[in-house]
């Protein structure tokens, strides 16, 4: 390793990410580490705008294509301006769009890698986290109890979503090298714990 790390957090609606990002986060700021946090879709001006068309309910059915293809177009904002400045490389990362179009939507993995590809090039995340829950019980979570309204994609139906998790499962055995799966039922701290452990094993330089 280079002294920078590219880790990136993966899973189904609902599975605690965002929580799990800004717990790790802290848990290396206490180590004395410099962190970046960023997200997809967004980080970046135009990347936030692609994000309110991609996950508002006013935009409607997109097709497959196009929600791939606007996935792509904010990614490669993202890459350039934030996260190759950070690395100092060139990186492809795009799991979610695989899970999502391709599985999820029905394009293909292999059709949305190489769209990717072409643009991002064949540098992988140093670690990526797979927050693993079920579709159904991530749902509930992510709607908070009925207190909060879900968007385009969270309103998604089931089978959509089982899809998607199937997709993100599929991905994992293919390359466990990079893709860890954490079980993301339990208490948030009980689940920062299992990746933190996770992340130590992986790198036990940054323990």
């Amino acid at each position: 390793m280079t002294g920078r790390y590219f880790i990136t957090f993966e899973g189904p609606e609902g599975s605690g990410k965002s929580t799990q990002i800004k717990k790790l986060q802290n848990f290396f700021a206490e180590k004395g580490f410099e962190t970046l946090v960023s997200r997809e879709p967004g980080g970046t001006r135009p990347g936030d705008a692609i994000r309110e068309v991609l996950i508002s309910k006013l935009s409607g059915k997109l097709e497959a294509e196009t929600e791939m293809f606007l996935m792509l177009a904010q990614r490669c904002e993202h890459l350039r301006k934030v996260i190759n400045p950070a690395l100092k490389a060139g990186n492809r990362y795009f799991d979610s769009s695989v899970a999502y179009q391709g599985y999820g939507r029905g394009l293909g993995a292999e059709k949305v890698r190489k769209a990717h590809e072409e643009f991002l090039g064949d540098f992988l995340p140093s670690l990526t986290i797979l927050l693993q829950i079920a579709p159904a019980d991530g749902l509930k979570r992510a709607n908070h109890g009925g207190t909060k309204q879900l968007d385009r994609m969270e309103c998604e139906e089931l089978a959509f979503h089982e899809r998607v998790f199937d997709g993100y499962n599929q991905m994992a055995e293919k390359e466990p090298e990079r893709i860890v799966k954490i079980d993301a039922v339990g208490e948030p701290d009980e689940i920062s714990k299992r990746i933190i452990a996770a992340v130590l094993k992986r790198f036990p330089e940054l323990a």
